[in-house]
Formats: C-alpha cells, sequence, structure tokens
C-alpha cells in the first residue's frame, strides 16, 4: 500500500503500548530495556520469536526485522521466495499484509510488550503504511544512516522518502497513538567512524524526525573501541539532546559492537556485558544486544533470549554496584529523591564528570554548521553533505565527499587523520597518521575481535576487558602501518 491509498482513518487496531512510555517508565525505575535483532519470514516462528523475547527474564520489548527484498522495495521477489518456500532474511511486512501481521502480534503486543519494526531501507514509504495498517507504531532509521551506507539510492531522494514517511507514522497520532522513531544515525558504517560524527548524526536526524511531526524519539549511539571515549560520546549526544530537543520524549539507544565480533563464545559475552555497562553508566535507556553466534551466523531465538538475560543481568550488577542504596527503585517504584532524579540521573552524578577530549565540541560544530545552511534539515542535509560538511569515513555513496579519514590509535581510540571540508579546523585534533594500507584496515577492523577474544582465552589482568567496570582494558600497541 502506498501513502496516497492509506485512507486517513485506517481501521488499524488501537496501539496497545507507547513504545517511548514504555522505555521512559523502565528507565525511571532503574531497568534497561533489553532488545533483539530478530526477524523470521515463517509468520509463526515470527510470533514465536516475540513470544519467547517477551518471556526472557528481563525488561524487553519486541522486534520485527525486514527482509533485504521489502528492505528494497522488491515485493515480487518476497512473494516469489514465499510461493517457493525460501525462507527470507527477515519478515516479508508488506508482502505478507495486514491480516498476517496482526495475527503474529495478537496477545503478545500489549502495554507491557511494545514491538518495534527494524528495516534497513531508503524508501520507506511502503513499509511505514504496512505497520500503521498492522497496529505498530514504532521504527527506525533514518535519511542519511538508512541512505548512505546500504546503496546508491541519492541522498535527496532518500530524504524526500523519508520526509513523507515520517509524516504519515506522526499522523497515527490521531489514532490514539504516540509513534516512536529511533535515529540509527549513531551507527553509521558500524564501525571506524568517530564518535563526534555518530553523534552529530543522530542529532541532526532527530531533528529532521521532530520537523516532521514525530513527538517521541530515541537516538542511537553504537559501541565503539574505547569505553571511555563512548562515556565522553554519550555524555555529549545526551547534552545535544538536552538543548536541541527539550519539547520531545526521548531516549538514547546503545548498540552493541556492530563491527566484526568475537569469534569465541566468551569474548563475545564480554563485550555484550562492557556495552550493558556502558548503557548503564551513561544513563542510556535502552540496548540493542547481540549474542554468541554473531561472528558466524544468523542467532536463534534461544541465543537472542540468553543474550537479553545476559546484558540484564550485567546492567542489574553495574546499577548496585555504583549506587547508592538510596537511588535504587524499590517494589513500589523509584525511591523519592530530589526533583527529578532517577535511578539513571543519580548513577550519572555518582559516576562524577566525564573527561572530556573534545567530542561534544566537534558535535556541536557539526549540528551547527548543518542549521545554518537552512532551518529546514531537508534541504541543509543533502546541502550538508554536498559541501562536505558532513563526510563520513570510508563510506563509497556517491554523495559523500570521501575526503575524511579516521585511525585507531595505540590506545584504541577512534581519531581523525583527515577531516576534508569538516567545519572542525582548530577543533579536532589532526594526528600525522601512516599511511592506511590494506593490512592496517584489517588491523583496525578486527581490533575489538582480538581484544576481546584474548580476554576471554587469557583470563590474566593484563588481558581483562574491564577491572572495575570503568576502566578500559590493556591494549597492546597496533603495529605501525606500511611496514
Amino acid at each position: 500500500m502506498t501513502l496516497a491509498e492509506l485512507p486517513a482513518t485506517t481501521g488499524r487496531p488501537s496501539s496497545p503500548a507507547s513504545f517511548g512510555a514504555f522505555v521512559s517508565a523502565a528507565r525511571h525505575a532503574g531497568r534497561l530495556v533489553v532488545q533483539p535483532r530478530m526477524g523470521m519470514s515463517d509468520p509463526r516462528a515470527m510470533r514465536a520469536g516475540l513470544a519467547a523475547t517477551r518471556a526472557a527474564d528481563a525488561t524487553t520489548v519486541g522486534t520485527v526485522t525486514l527482509d533485504s527484498y521489502t528492505r528494497v522495495g522488491d515485493q515480487a521477489a518476497a512473494r516469489r521466495a514465499l510461493a517457493d518456500g525460501v525462507p527470507l532474511n527477515g519478515y516479508p511486512l508488506v508482502t505478507h499484509g495486514t491480516a498476517v501481521t496482526r495475527s503474529v502480534l495478537d496477545g503478545i503486543q500489549d502495554h507491557a510488550f511494545p514491538v518495534q519494526v527494524r528495516h534497513g531501507s531508503a524508501a520507506p514509504q511502503d513499509i511505514v503504511a504496512a505497520l500503521v495498517l498492522a497496529g505498530l507504531d514504532a521504527t527506525e532509521g533514518g535519511p542519511v544512516s538508512y541512505c548512505l551506507p546500504y546503496g546508491r539510492t541519492p541522498l535527496t531522494a532518500s530524504v524526500e522518502n523519508w520526509a513523507r514517511s515520517c509524516d504519515l507514522l506522526a499522523r497515527t497520532r490521531d489514532l490514539g497513538a504516540e509513534p516512536h522513531l529511533e535515529t540509527f544515525g549513531g551507527c553509521m558504517m558500524g564501525q571506524l567512524c568517530p564518535p563526534s560524527l555518530l553523534v552529530a548524526l543522530s542529532v541532526l536526524e532527530a531533528l529532521f524526525f521532530a520537523q516532521h511531526g514525530l513527538r517521541s524519539v530515541s537516538l542511537s549511539y553504537a559501541q565503539q573501541t574505547d569505553p571511555g571515549q563512548d562515556e565522553e560520546a554519550l555524555h555529549a549526544l545526551r547534552r545535544l539532546a538536552e538543548r536541541l530537543l527539550p519539547d520531545l520524549d526521548w531516549h538514547i539507544v546503545v548498540y552493541t559492537y556492530m563491527g566484526v565480533y568475537p569469534r569465541t563464545p566468551d569474548g563475545a559475552r564480554l563485550l555484550l556485558e562492557e556495552s550493558a555497562r556502558l548503557a548503564v553508566r551513561t544513563g542510556a535507556a535502552r540496548l540493542i544486544v547481540k549474542t554468541v553466534a554473531e561472528a558466524h551466523r544468523i542467532p536463534t531465538v534461544r541465543e537472542n533470549v540468553a543474550a537479553l538475560e545476559a546484558a540484564a543481568r550485567a546492567a542489574e550488577t553495574e546499577t548496585a554496584r555504583a549506587l547508592p542504596t538510596a537511588a535504587l527503585p524499590t517494589a513500589a517504584g523509584p525511591t523519592a529523591g530530589p526533583a527529578g532524579q532517577t535511578p539513571a540521573s543519580a548513577f550519572r552524578r555518582a559516576a562524577g564528570p566525564v573527561p572530556d577530549t573534545g567530542i561534544h565540541a566537534e558535535a556541536s560544530a557539526l549540528v551547527q554548521a548543518v542549521l545554518e545552511i537552512s532551518p529546514d534539515l531537508g534541504r541543509a542535509l543533502p546541502r550538508a553533505f554536498a559541501r562536505g560538511y558532513l563526510d563520513v569515513p570510508y563510506c563509497l555513496h556517491p554523495d559523500n565527499a570521501q575526503r575524511t579519514r579516521s585511525y585507531l590509535d595505540t590506545d584504541g581510540r577512534l581519531r581523525w587523520s583527515a577531516i576534508g571540508a569538516m567545519p572542525l579546523g582548530g577543533i579536532a585534533e589532526l594526528a600525522h597518521a601512516p599511511r592506511l594500507t590494506s593490512s592496517g584496515l584489517l588491523t583496525a577492523l578486527s581490533h575489538v575481535e582480538r581484544r576481546f577474544d584474548a580476554a576471554a582465552l587469557d583470563p590474566s589482568p593484563a588481558h581483562r576487558p574491564l577491572d572495575d567496570g570503568h576502566r578500559p582494558p590493556a591494549r597492546a600497541a597496533l603495529p605501525e602501518e606500511g611496514r
């Protein structure tokens, strides 16, 4: 169904829960919401996956991840695959139709278990129309983050597509819903994108959503290579959101590392647990998990549930370790305290100040430069990329200037080696990094994998990922590139 075909009143079921309100309530109660990546083409398997996610011993929300054919709008190929009994790599929402999806959700999605649709599309109009008709109102992505890394769709076209999709999603408010939209900008390229650009893109996409009528949003950030740098980035993201999104219901969602993943089960578990601790330390409200199967194959439902529960236990331990007893929630709800205090905010105060290496200043400069082009983000974003004010390292999309470069320093922190035309002169500290060779790139890409697998195989203090929940692990210096 297209936007033009969607009537003003759709006959969709009333929304059983607000995604944003559910996450907000969990955050105020001191519970981290954990969420899987999960999508199966068989409706019965999809329903079973959602039911298992709901039954997990954790505070969870559901995920319906769509297949690649639906992502690119090839519904004919999705129909042929279903007719031939060929499993897809996700749930074909548009092809299955409204009645099938409503039957998948019936009795599972409610006020205690909202469900989000994840898709990866630069042209999500039909996807949004289908999810609205099915009684869903939470999804994610963005005009930049679901365009540049995934294909050759022109950025201007993606912006137009996303504007129409946001407008449609916002209309569900007239039907009694409070739709929720999550940015994917903080996950750009998965790895090797310096945190300041991730923060800026997440904020800019949230502003784009707000411009098109969304009042409930989440801002994403993907765990990178250094826990201290990630903490600083997440605090910068919070500061910008507090300043630029004062009238919105918003929260921060952390993604467990999206790059080359540890191959050992224990290494994968250690990385997942570190992402949960990161989310707690920085006051994030939600975590997208990964499983021990990440480096090898698509995980089973059982592996997803195990990851959800492992992340929940790590988050609970970190909360109990660092928070004073008075700030912990009780059976009656969060403990009373100063006005506006929640366990998450109390944790941030107890953790003390975060070192400032310039991430907030860089992100602020990038956001400000885009907003100065035009107050209309639909105009400003394509122009910012055309001028090189936004430029994603190692992104080959034709609308990306490709003049910036990043590298991992010997401490494992992401740094700029070239900023192109981005307005970071005098703000970003540029390093004279060796020329990046193919072997050097592979070394950087596998840095996290090697570090956590080493910690799993050798539990001595020298390889322990975290000694006390805050300090970064010991790291071996990266070999000089080009030798």
